[in-house]
């Protein structure tokens, strides 16, 4: 029997997935990828060697067209508040 299998409530697949890389999506256009080290019932969480990505929509002033741009950077440790948290996913297994 795998880990996953003895998941009883949500929060246990992100139990399984503590010292694994995750997928990350916050509110404001943003994800985050990075391998979970902490985690608690608020959601709040502790991340290292971060990729995040910030979607920004600008809108030209002439034509009012929308483009959207992607703004990456990388961070070794990040504390995620767990109020923005929209979904995580565990490694692909």
């Amino acid at each position: 029997m795998t880990d996953v299998t003895k998941a009883t409530e949500p929060i246990d697949l992100i139990r399984v997935s503590l010292s694994e890389r995750v997928f990350v999506k916050l509110r404001g256009d943003r994800e985050l990828r990075g391998v979970l080290h902490a985690y608690d019932g608020h959601m709040n969480m502790v991340l290292s060697d971060v990729e995040e990505t910030i979607y920004v929509v600008d809108v030209h002033e002439l034509t009012n067209e929308s483009v959207v741009r992607t703004v990456r950077r990388n961070v070794e440790m990040l504390f995620v508040r767990g109020d923005g948290v929209v979904l995580v996913a565990p490694p692909s297994r």
